[in-house]
């Protein structure tokens, strides 16, 4: 077996190389939009130009042989001229014969064998086999274009000769008149030239007006690709493109518009929550530190705290701490990105809302233990991420928890999708009404209550995600009430396992 030497690198592998039209198809693939459409117009207007010129050529021919043919077939040949011909073919010297025919005309006999005899001024145009079927009796007529013995292209009309003249072998004869194709060849010459600068001219200008349509067409592509690569390097989302007309490109500016429109406001909106969450966060921060540092400077003094309120300190630093640990869980559910859009089946599971409602009762009771929280629930199942949902409802119900009097009521109700609760606390007014679902948006009667402000806009978040609505409204006879609506069915799909 042989061994390639150490070190020895492999061949090259060796590819097909390229074929014209793969090299064609490379190299149009590489031009600009606006070249392309400019080299596919003037095809289109070439091809179409062309077609359009072969067609004319086509039509003026066959109309210029048509009268051609009528002129030959209705020249006749006088019997003394045929004659006279067979007897003086073969003769050096032609006789005294008076011709009967335009002299642009040949004339001459075609005998059975395929021999020809022609008058000497003319050039002999040789026989073909319709001009010979027609000596021996076999066709009445031949028409024909053929060329003569010196290249001039003839068209050529063969009858049978009914005259007493028959040939060496004892045959009828056939006679031939002929004229040159220079009144059909010439025209369609001049005709074909013709066409040719205007399929030139029709092309240039096809490419020119191709090109300028694209670049007029195209204008708005090139602001929108400036007003792309200015945001991709400048980040600035307040440029807007100019919109005209409601075509495509119309729409894609406005889309683009739009675009940057949400992704301005997007950006806004997390500066804003950045800015929210740091001001939220200072107070306990603050707090927190402050009573730290007293508990510190006690024991690094020597001089020990009250216990009364040392024992208070540490209840401060533990709510505070608990008030941090709520408020970042708020946050993180809130920057949590959805699976799905609004109503989206996605992979996000089907649940029984009842179920999770009757949860949250059961957490609330415990937090409202003084309160009279009463319920009736109906089967209702729904599209959504379970922790998502438990964690709006439990919000809703703390909500009304937190500003229902002791031994107040609350009252639970779910019937058809639409889960209602209501407290009988001191409610909300009109001018409050339209801030409720902000982000760290306090009542000012709610400030000196726990709560981060971020309870209502979750509940908001996960109603549209799973494709429904929320709203806190005042209630009548006093008290606030929160419904919210979301889609789904009475009854559990049959996929759904059990629990």
């Amino acid at each position: 077996m042989s061994r390639e030497p150490a070190g020895s690198a492999p061949a090259p592998a060796t590819g097909r190389r390229p074929g014209l039209k793969e090299r064609i198809v490379r190299r149009y693939r590489l031009l600009p939009l606006r070249s392309r459409l400019a080299v596919l117009t003037a095809v289109a207007v070439a091809v179409a130009v062309a077609a359009s010129a072969a067609a004319c050529w086509v039509v003026t021919r066959d109309r210029l042989t048509e009268q051609v043919d009528e002129t030959l077939k209705r020249q006749g040949v006088a019997a003394e001229y045929v004659q006279d011909l067979a007897g003086r073919c073969n003769s050096p010297v032609p006789g005294n014969v008076q011709l009967r025919l335009p002299t642009p005309y040949t004339v001459q006999i075609v005998m059975s064998d395929g021999s020809v005899c022609t008058w000497w001024e003319k050039t002999r145009i040789p026989a073909e086999t319709s001009d010979v079927d027609v000596a021996q009796g076999r066709s009445g007529e031949a028409l024909h274009t053929t060329r003569a013995a010196d290249g001039t292209e003839m068209r050529v009309i063969t009858r049978p000769y009914r005259g007493p003249l028959i040939d060496a072998s004892g045959h009828q004869v056939a006679v031939s008149i002929a004229t040159p194709m220079d009144p059909v060849t010439q025209p369609l010459n001049q005709l074909a030239l013709i066409l040719l600068i205007v399929t030139g001219v029709g092309v240039l200008g096809a490419a020119t007006a191709g090109l300028w349509v694209a670049r007029a067409g195209l204008r708005p592509v090139d602001r929108l690709t400036e007003a792309v690569e200015h945001v991709a390097r400048t980040e600035d989302l307040t440029i807007r493109i100019p919109v005209d007309g409601e075509d495509e490109i119309a729409r894609l500016s406005r889309s683009f518009n739009s675009m940057t429109a949400a992704l301005a406001s997007s950006r806004d909106l997390q500066q804003q929550l950045i800015a929210d969450a740091g001001h939220e966060l200072r107070t306990p921060l603050t707090s927190l530190r402050t009573n730290i540092d007293l508990l510190v400077r006690s024991e690094q003094s020597g001089r020990q705290l009250p216990a009364e309120d040392k024992q208070a300190l540490l209840s401060s630093v533990k709510a505070q701490m608990g008030e941090l640990a709520a408020l970042i869980g708020d946050l993180q559910e809130l920057s949590r990105t959805p699976e799905t859009g609004p109503g989206g089946a996605g992979s996000v599971p089907v649940v029984a809302l009842h179920d999770i409602v009757d949860a949250a009762l059961r957490r609330a009771r415990l937090r409202g233990p003084t309160l009279d929280i009463t319920a009736e629930l109906d089967p209702w199942y729904v599209r959504a991420e379970p922790a998502a949902l438990e964690r709006a409802v439990v919000n809703l119900l703390d909500n009304a928890v937190k500003f229902s009097p002791e031994g107040g009521a609350v009252e639970v109700a779910l019937r058809k999708g639409e889960l209602r609760v209501r407290d009988h606390g001191p409610g909300i007014t009109e001018e409050e009404l339209p801030h409720v679902f902000e982000r760290f948006w306090r009542s000012p009667s709610a400030r000196s209550l726990p709560g981060s402000g971020l309870g209502l806009s979750i509940v908001a978040r996960t109603a549209y995600q799973a494709g429904g609505t929320v709203e806190l409204r005042a209630a009548a006879g006093g008290g606030a009430e929160a419904v919210l609506n979301l889609p789904g069915a009475a009854t559990p799909p049959p996929d759904l396992p059990e629990g």
